[in-house]
């Protein structure tokens, strides 16, 4: 019996992991949480949308007899990882995360750390700065608190509504991003201090570099707690997984 995958994606990691499914005729879906309104076409079947919680997500992998999850979406999708680690667990299905490696300080940097959202919205009390908010529109609303910054913040889609802050830019686009670009978007706005999640990967990271070339302090938000899982940082890791760990649906 073949194996039965389910993605659970969103990411650049996740999307190759879909081409090599496709390429190697894998039987595989590909399930986006429905946050950016125009997701990337993937080359296997796709779903988007929520499964309704832990036990939404034993009923579609029952339903659809999946026979392996593996978790690759965004390291800060922490509500979503726990569900699969339960679902996973309830239904005995084998569950792999293909995670990025979390960045690392490196010479030159001035980074902040901060635990949440909340210790971020904290970091920036003081004096009016021009702050680059790559943290995606989910987390935005929560800075209205500090309202003497300007913000510049760079979003996959155009907001379908007002932004909720006195003063900011919206920059429309989708990565990869190159340092050189970087550079210049910090420049032409004036950035002086750089807020960020601790994503990890190359997709996003040219803005460390960005900041470091032009001595920008970069206010790190760090990863949440996630759940007890094998990982995995390459989709050759994912095939050798899917080779070798078998599952109690007869594969």
């Amino acid at each position: 019996m073949d194996p039965n995958l389910l993605i659970l994606g969103g990411t650049t990691e996740a999307s190759a992991l879909a081409k090599v499914a496709a390429d190697h005729g894998l039987r595989a879906v590909f399930s986006y949480a429905g946050r950016v309104s125009s997701p990337r076409i993937q080359p296997i079947p796709q779903r988007v949308g929520g499964f309704g919680g832990v036990a939404g997500l034993v009923d579609y992998l029952n339903a659809q007899n999946v026979t392996h999850v593996v978790d690759a979406t965004h390291p800060f999708a922490a509500q979503m990882s726990w569900n699969a680690h339960h679902a996973c667990v309830q239904a005995g299905v084998p569950l792999l995360a293909l995670t990025r490696p979390a960045w690392q300080t490196q010479r030159g940097d001035d980074w902040h750390h901060v635990a949440d959202i909340e210790g971020a919205v904290a970091a920036l009390n003081g004096a009016a700065r021009r702050v680059m908010l790559a943290l995606g529109k989910l987390n935005v609303p929560a800075f209205a608190a500090q309202p003497q910054h300007h913000y510049v913040l760079r979003l996959v889609d155009t907001p379908a509504a007002p932004i909720d802050l006195p003063n900011h830019n919206v920059v429309v686009a989708r990565g990869p991003f190159d340092v050189a670009g970087d550079m210049a978007l910090f420049r032409e706005h004036s950035v002086d201090v750089v807020l960020c999640k601790n994503a990890g990967g190359v997709g996003a990271e040219a803005k460390l570099h960005a900041a470091r070339a032009l001595g920008l302090p970069v206010i790190m938000i760090d990863r949440p707690t996630l759940p007890p899982r094998t990982e995995v940082a390459s989709v050759e890791g994912v095939l050798d997984w899917l080779a070798h760990v078998k599952t109690e649906r007869g594969v």
